[in-house]
């Protein structure tokens, strides 16, 4: 379970990475990629949410995380 994201920034490419973990406890981890090296991972815990929701909250988290990087990355073109 996750969502996964691509877009050329320059010359590079940037992924962001959205996945689904159970161990040590459930949680979420968005993983940003630039040029292919690990730049930032945001974790969020999942304790508690029904199973039916996880998909629903994975895609807004990783919206969320993937609307800041786009909103940096414009404010570096400035």
């Amino acid at each position: 379970m996750g969502r996964l994201d691509a877009f050329d920034v320059g010359s590079q490419k940037m992924t962001v990475q959205t996945e689904f973990f159970t161990s040590p406890g459930w949680r979420f981890e968005t993983k940003i990629y630039h040029g292919g090296a690990l730049k930032k991972v945001f974790t969020e815990s999942i304790d508690g949410i029904p199973e039916e929701e996880i998909q629903k909250r994975l895609n807004e988290f990783h919206q969320v995380n993937l609307n800041a990087i786009v909103e940096k990355v414009k404010g570096m073109k400035k």
